[in-house]
């Protein structure tokens, strides 16, 4: 069967393209595809995604699947560990913080946006694009601060009263590129990400770009 493999980052350059073609044998599961790709893959920690949703190396793959391979970046010389998510399962606070543990971290600090004063806010966005824009904004921010590790996650479809449509950590050895970095990236999310929410009949969004010929909602 036929799996393309899409490529970013350090994983694209060493391939030099962001996509390759995979031939794997009937009732393969990630983990084959992963084996199958050490010659690319080599010692680097990478996070999986099938048709755009998370997967573990247990998970089976089918033929026409897409399967995302999402490596660490680097920053001031040591592996530095990202994370991004659009979902319309309801958000944890504690799994959102697991993954930004680091035993280099003296402090660790999270953001929830929470829907308030209305029964329930109704989020869209273009999936796609919005995980592309998370993943370069929280690793420019974990790179210009320092951070050990940083993660952001985002909701679609209906959240309701006091639950999170947003959350965010970070940890870095030190309070303040603690704050600060976490401060950068739910900032940059709400200019840049195209997310979209329906509050009481409208739909309010992010800035866009200047040079779009647009106008900003």
């Amino acid at each position: 069967m036929d799996v393309q493999v899409r490529l970013f980052a350090g994983l694209r350059e060493r391939a030099g393209a962001d996509r390759v073609d995979l031939e794997l044998p009937e009732g393969a599961l990630v983990g084959d595809a992963l084996a199958a790709l050490g010659w690319l893959t080599g010692d680097l920690k990478v996070v999986m995604a099938v048709n755009r949703e998370y997967a573990s190396a247990e998970d089976p793959l089918s033929s026409g699947d897409e399967l995302a391979l999402i490596p660490p970046v680097s920053g001031g010389g040591a592996d530095l560990e990202v994370h991004v998510r659009i979902s319309a399962q309801p958000l944890s606070v504690d799994q959102i913080t697991a993954r930004v543990s680091d035993p280099r971290a003296g402090a660790v600090v999270t953001f929830l946006g929470v829907t308030r004063e209305v029964p329930a806010l109704e989020y869209e966005a273009y999936v796609e694009m919005a995980e592309s824009k998370l993943l370069e904004i929280v690793t420019a921010a974990a790179q210009r601060h320092g951070l050990c590790a940083a993660a952001a996650e985002h909701r679609i479809g209906t959240v309701e009263l006091s639950e999170p449509s947003v959350v965010v950590a970070a940890s870095a050895p030190h309070r303040e590129e603690a704050f600060a970095g976490a401060r950068e990236i739910i900032d940059q999310i709400k200019l840049q990400a195209p997310i979209w929410k329906r509050e009481e009949g409208a739909w309010l969004g992010s800035e866009l770009p200047t040079d779009s010929g647009q106008t900003p909602s």
